[in-house]
Order: structure tokens, then sequence, then C-alpha cells
């Protein structure tokens, strides 16, 4: 409730307040007797602006001669939005990631509550019935129904339309005093006394299940796990059983996915199995459903909530278990702004409030392999499939010297025919969409590039459009080459367009659904492609990164994996994990019921010791050897990275901005600390920005954190850091 703070006649005493600016402080402001607590919002004159504020003490002291200090417009709460706990976690994570503390906590707050709206839910319609003569009612069958209802108990206009009840009926009782319409605040829930778990379809455990439900159940405190399973071994239901005495304890469950992989079904067998308040946390939701959800788990009406990376820095009534699906996907660091890492923050959560948390993946990170071997995690492992389901085989197949088509070797289509033909599906997957990743002139060698980005556009055939995928630009396909007006004009390299082209023509037969990015852009198509699959309608299936990830599809024996040769020679060290993990990922869609499966890689270095470990030998094979690699290179998780980044319209600004602070820096450095750069980006323009970076590295945090800070010191002084945009990221997980 907004209360106004500027009565001359109180006792003024002073608040620490924190302001979404990019400013690493808190700011003083004075605000009258009572003050509000810690947690509560305040609005705030900034310069010329008028900005929301969160409190975070009440100091007795200030820097600041007290005549200059300004008093707060209004307090917004009357009770803290933000508790204890988790102004604790932020405060941590703006110290760890030394990024300004007011972006840190405004993080966690929803749009609304940033806006400085009301941190309550927004009242709703409801039906009431009233006392009065129903007589009129006897052949008013319908209103006779509907009264009968809003007699059981109020009812919003939703729920009455679901259950038969038209507007009509209920305006005519209230014309005649039996209803009426009112404005009513939302109920939080109380779910604690009627937990329920539906047995039916519940599957019996495989004795590496069993033993990893009784580890977890039994667990106590602060207590964090590796849950390693191979795919379709069962981590779901792991979890799932995990859950069930915390929730009969009446605490709180949090459950991170992905974005990709926060889907309906997912969603649906959390519901089925618990008849519970579900909560989901996503980007695509609406402010006003973001608010909602987030009052649903900070008052405890939501029992389990489902939610992506932001989700973590949601207050919680009474969290009791955080479960992380997919720990190793990439989606759970942020790339922009706060960029923090929603894994390493939930186990920060966990400890804090000394509570499980399980970290679950068929291709772990190697961060939480060397965790779990150092002894910091619990390792629980899942090698097995339930039930009939056997494991995929895996073969490479050699794609030099042979005719490709649209990238199906002779080969392939064989392995591809003979599955189709018992009446099985196959999975194609292309981590490209388009019809071809260039455009190019066949007379000239003309090349058609982004005008913004040191990249090719991407040549999208439906539609006749170049796009670029690195800055969204998009342009029309010309009529003929600019350099030399020659019409002949022709995409180059894979596109999953092209191979759905391809196949229409090679196995006219069978019907194929093609499922990217480009084509699941309407609400709702996504799952309207997922159960054309389940349903048998489409035979052959050609995909990005979004088919190959979490989806059960029984009748899948056959997967192939296209043009993944150039990340075995990236740039990054860890695009080799990448790699493997995309590759485990994908390999999971096939034989995963009954019929046994098969996992192809077509590639021209048939011979890679990393393709050859993960087709013979598995991923934690692969990735034993590969983390010695990184302990001989002194490479994380055995040293510990931070990133400066920089970019500007012209890539000379950015050089004036890295090379002083970097010449500034380097004495002042311990031997432990490395200095890397600065250098360009891969691309080194994009959207019309320059790029470059310079990177720091250290044996051991401490180190690291104070030559970051020294860096941040030497950075606020230089006069070029205005006519820059520059960031410092901590535990990069990529280079630009």
């Amino acid at each position: 409730m907004k209360k106004p703070a500027t009565s001359p006649q109180a006792q003024q005493a002073l608040l620490r307040v924190v302001l979404p600016v990019p400013l690493r402080r808190e700011f003083d402001y004075l605000c009258p007797q009572p003050l509000p607590a810690p947690g509560c919002r305040v609005s705030v004159p900034f310069g010329n602006r008028t900005l929301v504020g969160l409190v975070v003490s009440h100091p007795e002291h200030t820097e600041f001669d007290l005549s200059r200090i300004k008093p707060v417009t209004a307090v917004l709460d009357d009770t803290p939005v933000l508790g204890g706990a988790e102004r604790q976690l932020l405060a941590w994570a703006a110290q760890y990631y030394l990024h300004p503390p007011g972006e840190v906590y405004f993080q966690a707050l929803p749009t609304l509550l940033r806006k400085g709206e009301p941190a309550g839910y927004k009242p709703v319609e409801v039906w009431h019935a009233l006392d009065g003569d129903s007589a009129p009612l006897a052949r008013a069958i319908k209103q006779q129904q509907a009264l009968a209802l809003l007699t059981q108990g109020a009812m919003p206009p939703g729920e009455l339309a679901a259950r038969g009840v038209t507007s009509a009926t209920l305006n005519a009782l209230a014309k005649k005093g039996l209803a009426e319409k009112r404005q009513t605040l939302p109920t939080p829930s109380d779910w604690r006394g009627e937990v329920t778990i539906n047995e039916d379809g519940k599957p019996r455990l495989t004795t590496e299940q069993a033993l990893a439900v009784s580890l977890l159940q039994q667990a106590e405190g602060f207590s964090p796990f590796l849950l390693e399973g191979i795919t379709g071994s069962g981590k779901t239901e792991v979890y799932l059983q995990a859950m069930e005495p915390v929730l009969k304890a009446g605490r709180q469950v949090l459950v991170m996915v992905p974005e990709i992989g926060l889907t309906p079904q997912t969603i649906a067998r959390f519901q089925r199995r618990f008849s519970l308040p579900v909560c989901t946390l996503h980007s695509a939701m609406n402010e006003r459903e973001r608010l909602d959800a987030w009052l649903a788990c900070k008052d405890g009406s939501a029992a389990i909530v489902i939610g992506t990376r932001s989700a973590l820095l949601t207050p919680f009534a009474r969290l009791g278990l955080i479960i992380i699906d997919e720990e190793h996907d990439g989606s759970f660091k942020q790339q922009d702004g706060f960029r923090y890492h929603a894994r390493d923050l939930a186990l920060l959560r966990a400890q804090q409030l000394h509570i499980p948390i399980v970290l679950g993946s068929a291709t772990p990170s190697f961060e939480s392999l060397h965790n779990a071997a150092s002894g910091k995690y619990r390792l629980l492992t899942l090698s097995q499939r339930p039930g009939s389901a056997t494991l995929a085989e895996h073969l490479l197949l050699d794609s030099r010297h042979v005719q490709l088509e649209a990238g199906l070797s002779p080969q392939l289509q064989q392995l591809m025919a003979e599955e189709l033909e018992k009446g099985n599906q196959v999975m194609l997957f292309l981590n490209r969409r388009g019809y071809a990743p260039a455009l190019l002139c066949h007379d000239c060698g003309w090349v058609a590039d982004c005008e913004r980005c040191d990249a090719h556009y991407t040549w999208h055939k439906s539609g006749n459009r170049l796009h670029c995928h690195h800055c969204d630009h998009q342009r029309a396909r010309p009529p003929r080459c600019p350099h030399c007006g020659s019409t002949h004009l022709v995409g180059t390299g894979l596109g999953t367009e092209q191979v759905e082209q391809a196949l229409a023509m090679l196995f006219p037969q069978y019907s194929t659904i093609r499922i990217d990015r480009d084509n699941t852009r309407r609400k709702g198509s996504f799952e309207q492609h997922l159960e054309g699959i389940r349903a048998g309608k489409y035979q052959i299936l050609i995909g990005t990164q979004m088919l190959a990830k979490g989806h059960h599809f029984p009748d899948v024996t056959l997967v192939a994996m296209l043009d993944v040769d150039g990340a075995l020679f990236a740039g990054d060290f860890r695009a080799a994990e990448r790699l493997a993990q995309l590759y485990i990922q994908v390999a999971g869609r096939a034989g995963r019921a009954s019929k046994p499966g098969r996992v192809i890689l077509q590639t021209h270095h048939p011979d890679h010791a990393l393709l050859q470990d993960l087709a013979n030998q598995g991923y934690r094979h692969f990735a034993h050897t590969a983390l010695q690699e990184r302990h001989q290179a002194g490479l994380p998780p055995y040293s510990y990275q931070a990133l400066f980044r920089c970019q500007a319209t012209q890539g000379e600004a950015c050089r004036e901005f890295l090379v002083p602070l970097a010449q500034q820096l380097a004495p002042a450095l311990p031997a432990s600390v490395l200095c890397l750069g600065p250098f360009s980006a891969r691309m080194e323009r994009k959207a019309g920005q320059y790029r470059y970076q310079m990177l720091l590295q250290a044996s051991n945090r401490r180190d690291l954190a104070s030559a970051c800070r020294r860096a941040l010191a030497i950075a606020d002084t230089l006069p070029a850091a205005r006519k820059v945009r520059w960031s410092l990221d901590m535990d990069p997980q990529e280079l630009w």
C-alpha cells in the first residue's frame, strides 16, 4: 500500500536502498518513522527521475552530509516483498558476480513489482448466492441449477461457464435478487493437509532407481546429489518419488528445467502424480501471470513449482527440495545483464536453507562430474532403461568419397528405408535452420553477407528471404547477383528446409515433418506437431535441437546426426563437451520403448578420437579423458575464469578501452592470475557492433575475484569507458 513519506514534522531516519541502475553501490535516503522493513519497496527521487528502490538496511550513520540526503517519495509495501533469506542470497550473488546490487535484487522481482505495482493478487470477479425467495424459479430449470451451484460456494464466471452456466442465466438471477457478482481477492490455498499421490501407472523401479529414491528420501540438511542417468533410464520417476516425503511434510519443491524442456507433457506428468497446486514460471508468461505465480510461491499456495532459470530467484514460503533437470544445459547461465548461473546459485540456496538438491542429467557438465569425483556431490547412477527398452547401437558412417543427396549418404538412405519398411519412425538431426547457410553467385563467387555482422545470410526458401540468424536482420532474396548481374544464385551448405525437400523426393510414400523455430512460432503448433508424431501421423522427423531434447517417441528406431563435424574443430575449449552432450541427447531418442534403436553419426572424420570414444565407450569414458586433458592444460574446472567483454560501433574504441585496462592491471596481478588479450571475438562485428574481450584466468577463486575488483576500479577511471558498452562475466560459459 502506497504511503506518502514526506511529512516534515515526522522524525527522519536513514534508509539504505538499492536501485535498478548500473552502479555498484547502495544509496541513502531519509524516511519518517516507522521505517519500512528491509525487503520493502520505496519510491525515491534519483536525479530528475523517480525510481522504485528496495530497502536493504537501516544504517545509523552515512558518509554523506545529511542536508544533501533526499527523502523517499513513498513507501510502497507494508511487508517485505523479499525476505531475509532471499536478500542474503542476492547480496552474496552481487558480491560474487561483481554486479551492481540493485540490478541483482530487481532480477528477483516480477516486472509489475519493479514498476511499483501492489504486491498482491489482482481482484477477481465471483458470483455469490443471495438470500431470497426462489419460488419464481419454479419453471426456470437452468436458473435453479445455477443457484444450486452458487449455494455451495462462490464461483468465478469461468468455472460456471465450464459447468454450462451462461452469463444470461446469471444475469437473470441477479435481476431477481438471488445472486450478485463481486470483486474479491483470491485466497491462498493451503494444500498441506491434503497431499494425495496417484499410484495408478506408477512404474516398478529398477534396482538403481530404488537405491537412488531411497537415498534421496532419507536425505537431511544440505545434501547435493548428482543423478547421472542415461536417456530413458527413468530420472523423472526418481524425481517424482523423491518429492513424496517433502510434499507430505508440507514443504514446497522447485523443479528447474531448461526453457526448451518446459513442455505441457512435463507439467502434466507432475500434475497426474500429485493432486496439488502446480505452478509454472517461464519467459512466455505475461506480466500479470508472472506476478500471480510469484505470489503463489511466496505465500506457499504453490506446492510444486516448475520453472526455468529465473525461478531460482523467486521467494518461497517453505522450500524443501530443489531439482535441476538437464543440469548441464547452457540456458541455466544468463548471457546478458546479471550473468548468474542458476545451477550454481541453486546449490548456494540449498546450502542456505539446509535442504537437499538434485542435479540430474544424462550428460553431466564437467564441473559437476569433477565435484562428484572430489566428494562435493554424492553420485547416483542409472545405467539401464526400465522394462524391455534396450540401449541403442551406435554407428559412425564415413561420408568421404560418397555422393551425398542433401547431406544423406547412400548407406544412411538404405538404413532409413529398412526402418521405415518395418513401420518405424526415423529422426534426422541438423542444427541449422533454413534451406542453405549461404547464398552465392555461381558465376562470380559473390556471397550474400549480412550488412551488420561478419556472417553470411541464411537463405530460407520458404518465403524466399535472406535471414541473419545472429542479428535477426532479414531481406528479400535478390533476383540477380548485385556484383555481376547473373541470375545463377545458388544455396551452399545444408539446412533443415533442404533436407525436408530432399526427403519428400527420396521417400515420397512416407510423411515428413520438420520441427524448428521457423515452423513452430504459432502458439500451440509445437505441441500439435509432437502429438502428430506420437500418433504416427509422420514417419520421418527432421529437426533442430528443440526436437532432440527430452521427448519420448516410442516408435523412433533410427536417429541420425548430420553435418556436425564443424564442432570438432571449434576454437572454444568447451566445444567438444557440448558436442558430446548433444550427441548423447540426440541418441537418446532412439529405442526408448521395446523396439531396439540405432544411432548414426555421419561424418567425414570417423577416426576422430572424440567420436570413437562417444560411439564405442560412452559419455562417461569420454568425459574422463577430456577432464584429464583439461587438467593438463589448466582449464576449468581446474582453474577459474572471468571475461571482460566490450563492444562499440568502432573496433578502435574497444581497443582504446581494453588495452589500457590490461596494461594498468598487469603489474597488480599475482603469479596465480593470467591475463589474456584483449582480442577480437571470432565474429568481430555483430549487429553493427565490434566486439573485443579480455580473459582473466586464475588457479583459485580468491585471487581471481581480487583481480576483477582491481580491474573494475581501473575501468571506472578510463575515459574510453564512456564510449563503449562493457561487462564482466564471472565463470563464462562461452567466448564471443
